[in-house]
């Protein structure tokens, strides 16, 4: 890699906060969160007494799985990528991009402790790596695991996330990062996806939900950077494009922050902080939505 992930993310968050942090006085009364929809009205939610952790690194398939679980939905296969689609990915590039779409659908199915549809999607998984010349055993031996220990639904999800693990780096040894690269990019497409489509409701929407869909605003600069460092791969150009006319929607609002209040941990990647103000609309949101979900249709496509 041509810069250390972790010193652009730290580069972009210091300089977003040293925009975003406001200067206020503390508050005594109960921490609360605030999402302003639109000038007349603005909706407040209370949350816990200790900080939130807002996570501005690229998320594994087990973390977005955390925050799914986090803000719970209803099981819905039809959200999913067919595992059928996969004999259809017939360039490198489309294979690299679905095998992140998979990896957070089997995170999904996790939640739901679907672990039969989680052996068949490991297997899909199998194939498209085979497709991109990763050795087969491993994933063989997490399916063989898996099917051994079905009941345990986050044991299966741990087999899952060593076989992405060993998939990365041997695509980097291999001197293939920008392949790896675009593994990231279909992941945070389908979480951001299932995120839109499953758990935002435009007529009602929830305030833990716009968060966490606003908070995606620190991610996505961080994949920009990130796949910065592979364009000499036209795919990636491609669809960093598409990212930036996705990121001119986010950057249509604001999150602040109180000084005294807010924590980085360089470790984890999370920003921690007990209140903020996000200048969120209802516009931004449903721009986003829509993108999401034909940047996400071109990716599953055939």
């Amino acid at each position: 890699m041509k810069k250390s992930i972790y010193l652009i993310i730290a580069a972009l968050v210091f300089t977003g906060l040293m925009i975003s942090c406001k200067n206020r006085k503390s508050e005594p009364a109960r921490p609360k969160i605030t999402y302003s929809f639109n000038t007349a009205d603005s909706v407040k939610s209370d949350i816990p007494d200790e900080k939130r952790e807002i996570f501005y690194g690229l998320l594994t398939p087990v973390e977005i799985s955390e925050i799914f679980t986090r803000l719970g939905t209803l099981y819905s296969p039809e959200i999913l990528n067919d595992e059928d689609n996969a004999d259809d990915y017939l360039s490198s590039s489309k294979a690299a991009l679905n095998l992140g779409v998979y990896g957070v659908d089997l995170s999904y199915l996790k939640m739901f402790n679907m672990t039969s549809d989680m052996v068949q999607y490991m297997m899909t998984v199998r194939s498209l790596s085979s497709k991109l010349s990763i050795p087969i055993e491993y994933l063989t031996e997490p399916i063989n695991k898996i099917e051994s220990d079905m009941g345990d639904a986050d044991s299966v999800l741990l087999f899952v996330n060593t076989a992405y693990k060993r998939i990365e780096d041997h695509l980097k040894t291999d001197g293939r990062e920008s392949t790896a690269g675009l593994m990231v990019l279909g992941g945070w497409i389908e979480a951001l996806y299932i995120a839109t489509e499953m758990l935002l409701d435009s007529e009602n929407p929830d305030p833990e939900i716009i968060a966490r869909i606003a908070e995606q605003k620190y991610t996505l600069n961080t994949l920009l950077s990130f796949l910065k460092n592979y364009y000499d791969d036209p795919i990636v150009v491609y669809y960093t494009k598409k990212l930036k006319f996705l990121k001119k929607y986010f950057d249509k609002f604001d999150i602040y922050f109180y000084k005294e209040d807010l924590e980085i941990d360089m470790d984890k990647q999370v920003l921690k902080a007990s209140k903020t103000e996000m200048t969120i609309t209802l516009e931004n949101l449903n721009n986003i939505k829509e993108y999401v979900s034909k940047l996400r249709a071109e990716t599953v496509g055939i």
